[in-house]
């Protein structure tokens, strides 16, 4: 047990919860919209809604950087408009796993007929693609439900939720290690708007809850704290064989360059008792698909990279720390 607190493996639990599907910094996201089939392919107008909140969200100046490519192979979040589908988008880092269905971020109504309703649904769903969750789902904010209007509400068009799809989504309260915070925010373009009659408490929304509209202050707080302007001058030089301490609290990152001297197979590998998402780029493309990558949360083992690299080219090393007993008692070295 740690004095005061959880034993270290709940600990460790938790702050592995905390850093679940989030990118790391600096990270580039191909976008792509399907062209067919014609349901999934989406008008003009919806799709430049779509572009218009990548922007949005780039102009926090967040580390995280977007472009729309023309090749489906090319892309990382692959999004189709197909209507009464819901509008939806798996979090963070998973629009990475292979599924059957090829999409990773659905919508499911037109984003023209109310343009700022449909600018808050894009940023809702890009926001979800960036690792953010549903604040509605947030346990500090002490929602009870009408549980039988929810389901009714959310099982009609343009949702056409199944009854587990709407206590997914709505009804079942995320652990308090995956919110951001220990408070709720009601104008989070990540809170849903809803009518009334759906929520029983706080009473002061029983006639309805209706978000602000537009990124809150606390959307632009978390996405700047959590990706934050990448400065190359930051980037620390990694030398072979010297281990470099990693002064990190739990989902900072810390970036280093590399500049090998000869062509060989060199390792990059950390040490001490922590986790950690270790990448390794291209200096000429930082922000391109890593040469590798690894991460090694809720193992035994460290993260460890395995890389050949050419004499006299530049490297980038992007480790966010996941989680550390204590901090400088991780390191990380390359050999």
């Amino acid at each position: 047990m740690q004095p005061g607190g959880a034993p270290i493996k709940d600990e460790r639990t938790r702050l592995l919860r905390e850093t679940q599907y989030k990118w790391l910094n600096g990270t580039k996201l191909r976008y792509w919209f399907f062209p067919k089939p014609k349901a999934w392919a989406g008008s003009d107008a919806d799709r430049n809604v779509v572009r218009q909140a990548f922007a949005a969200w780039k102009a926090l100046g967040i580390g995280l950087d977007f472009e729309e490519v023309q090749a489906r192979e090319q892309a990382d979040v692959r999004i189709a408009f197909l209507d009464g589908d819901g509008s939806w988008s798996y979090i963070g880092t998973d629009v990475l796993t292979k599924r059957d269905d090829p999409r990773t971020m659905n919508f499911g109504w037109s984003l023209t007929e109310d343009l700022a309703e449909g600018m808050d649904t894009a940023l809702h769903e890009i926001g979800h693609t960036l690792g953010f969750p549903h604040e509605h789902q947030n346990p500090f904010a002490g929602i009870v439900w009408n549980e039988a209007a929810v389901y009714k509400t959310l099982g009609a068009p343009p949702n056409n939720w199944s009854k587990a799809t709407t206590r997914h989504n709505i009804i079942d309260k995320l652990q308090a290690d995956k919110v951001q915070g220990s408070s709720w925010d009601p104008n989070s373009v990540m809170h849903y708007p809803f009518e009334a009659g759906l929520i029983v408490e706080p009473k002061k929304y029983a006639k309805g809850l209706t978000p602000k509209g537009g990124l809150s202050a606390r959307d632009r707080k978390w996405a700047r704290g959590f990706y934050p302007p990448v400065k190359a001058q930051a980037a620390k030089e990694l030398q072979p064989f010297k281990a470099n301490a990693l002064y990190l609290a739990t989902g900072q990152q810390a970036d280093f360059r590399f500049k090998p001297i000869e062509t060989r197979d060199y390792e990059f590998r950390t040490f001490g008792e922590a986790d950690a998402l270790m990448a390794l780029y291209a200096q000429a493309k930082p922000a391109g698909k890593p040469l590798a990558q690894e991460d090694d949360g809720g193992t035994e083992d460290n993260a460890h990279l395995k890389v050949h690299l050419a004499a006299g080219q530049e490297y980038v090393l992007r480790l966010r720390l996941r989680y550390a007993k204590q901090p400088g008692q991780a390191a990380v070295m390359v050999w």
